[in-house]
């Protein structure tokens, strides 16, 4: 590719990963405000409540994503600069995490995935999804975390008097089932030693799930065997990434 091109796919890449990362923020900023200021258990509430749950849940998934690609460079690579202001707030928004660290945990994982010398990976528990989650905690949620968390949790309580149930159930659980989504669908299920040997020293195998049910799952982070291979690549451009991967060889060969 030529230097022209390469600039407007940069280019195009960046307002695309700068759009629907905007888009992520305001739905999840949107939903939090009215469910922590607004928001009242009633029995009526409680289908809409469900909802809510639900869709933090998602959205909380996709900041952590669109973090990770910043990590990568590929959320803005014709704004290189914006990656690292971006990411480390949306990494601080989700649970108080450091930017430096999990950028550097982040790449030493993608330097020697599924071994000893991978953070995110449990040497003693390669399939024992529990105890790998626990150690994955350990390793990752910190005294600053827990600093964050406690004192967002203080000053909604009392000093903006969120009652406790909306801070628990539409704060809390979200935050905690999110955290049980990204590990399962993005480091449990694609570097677990269960199901044979892997197709390459990445030690990641990808999902089959179709498009829709892949970014329901993690934003397409399923595919993960995808994201080694192509790390540069932004959540959004790894289904047709897939679908490369996935083509017969002959189609894929230019005659």
């Amino acid at each position: 590719m030529t230097a022209a091109p390469a600039l407007r796919q940069r280019g195009r890449q960046t307002v695309t990963g700068l759009a629907l990362a905007g888009l992520i923020l305001a739905a999840w900023a949107g939903i939090h405000i009215y469910a922590m200021f607004v928001f009242r258990f009633t029995a009526a509430t409680w289908p809409l409540a469900v909802l809510m749950i639900a869709l933090q849940c998602w959205l909380s998934v996709g900041l952590f994503i669109v973090a990770h690609d910043a990590m990568h460079g590929s959320l803005a690579p014709s704004a290189p600069r914006l990656n690292g202001p971006v990411g480390a707030a949306l990494l601080f928004l989700y649970a108080g995490f450091g930017w430096r660290r999990m950028r550097a945990a982040h790449f030493d994982h993608h330097r020697a995935p599924g071994s000893a010398d991978d953070p995110d990976f449990d040497v003693v528990n390669p399939a024992h999804f529990w105890r790998w989650y626990g150690t994955f905690l350990r390793r990752y949620f910190g005294w600053p975390s827990a600093l964050y968390v406690s004192a967002v949790v203080t000053v909604y309580a009392l000093v903006l008097g969120v009652p406790v149930a909306n801070i628990v159930l539409l704060y809390g659980l979200p935050a905690i089932a999110s955290s049980l989504q990204l590990f399962y669908f993005g480091t449990f299920r694609p570097h677990r030693h269960e199901h044979g040997a892997f197709a390459d020293a990445h030690n990641a195998r990808s999902e089959r799930f179709g498009t829709v049910a892949s970014l329901l799952s993690c934003f397409h982070f399923g595919y993960h065997h995808e994201h080694h291979l192509s790390p540069h690549l932004p959540w959004w451009a790894l289904p047709a990434r897939r679908r490369q991967a996935r083509a017969p060889v002959a189609a894929r060969v230019p005659a």
